[in-house]
């Protein structure tokens, strides 16, 4: 016997029917959202992952190397020149013709600016780009400054002039921009490093104001360069060897025992007490590199080897 459903009836129905789908329709967007979290989630990890690789890659050796041939080594050149002058005329070498001298200086200043000035540095390379911007904005003024200063030479001796010329604000200014560029260029080498090794220890100390013996020695050498460099800029001494050349004498005197007779208790007095005494010479990094460094962590840049 058939029975007719009842209006109740059809509303329970129709409620029921709307509770499954509202329960399906909930679960499905519970499974979207789960899904675009997760989506988003793992988007946000790959993002920062790649950014990591773009980070760790910035400095790769192949961009150290290319920077050292186009653009530090015609610096250095230039440096080496402006050094070997002021010598000659600190010596008063009747030879020497210092208005003769400032006018090579400014001509060679001006030269070295344009073999520089066209190239570049890869955008994801920020402290290579400072060096390079760095270094031409200190030949700019050596050529200028050279240039000018060459009429307040006339009846000078030659210890007065190099005392004019460390008093000259153009002068001061230019050594200032290179070694600026000297501590991004060293600061980029511990970038590569620390791409070759994510867990490089002492990172932390490279831009201390001063470390103890015991930091020093927690420091691989590319970060003590930085240490070194940075110590160079703050003081401003613009010297004619690298900063590895005072890492390495600082690592003798630590070594020998000779920083602790002569009350060293941190590592900056001794910087500037080895470049106050002239203690330090070009070349000293690689005589005694095998000594303290036969094993380091270095990129093939050929003043860590030649």
């Amino acid at each position: 016997m058939n029975k007719k459903l009842s209006m109740a009836d059809y509303l329970m129905t129709l409620l029921f029917l709307f509770v499954i789908i509202g329960a399906l329709g909930a679960f499905f967007y519970g499974i979207k959202v789960g899904k675009d979290k997760t989506t988003i989630k793992y988007e946000l990890l790959i993002a920062e992952k790649q950014e990591m690789a773009k980070e760790l890659t910035a400095y790769h050796q192949q961009y150290l190397v290319s920077f050292y041939h186009t653009i530090y080594l015609p610096y250095r050149d230039f440096q080496k020149k402006w050094f070997e002058h002021l010598d000659a005329i600190e010596l008063e070498s009747e030879s020497v013709d210092p208005q003769s001298i400032f006018k090579e200086l400014s001509k060679l200043a001006d030269e070295k600016f344009k073999s520089m000035e066209s190239m570049s540095m890869p955008s994801t390379s920020p402290l290579l780009q400072e060096a390079h911007s760095n270094y031409l904005k200190s030949l700019k003024l050596f050529s200028d400054a050279t240039s000018e200063f060459r009429s307040k030479t006339t009846n000078q001796q030659g210890a007065k002039i190099v005392e004019m010329i460390n008093n000259e604000v153009f002068f001061k200014e230019a050594k200032n921009f290179a070694l600026l560029a000297q501590s991004d260029y060293y600061s980029a080498i511990v970038s590569w490093n620390e791409s070759t090794n994510p867990n490089l220890a002492g990172m932390d100390l490279a831009n201390m104001d001063d470390v103890t013996f015991n930091e020093w020695s927690q420091m691989n050498l590319n970060i003590k360069n930085v240490f070194v460099s940075n110590i160079l800029e703050e003081t401003m001494n613009y010297v004619p060897y690298y900063p590895q050349d005072i890492t390495i004498r600082i690592d003798e005197m630590i070594t020998n025992g000779q920083a602790k007779k002569m009350a060293f208790l941190t590592v900056k007095p001794i910087i500037e007490m080895l470049v106050d005494t002239n203690a330090v010479r070009s070349g000293d990094y690689l005589k005694k590199r095998q000594v303290f460094y036969k094993n380091e962590t270095l990129p093939q840049l050929p003043f860590f080897y030649e």
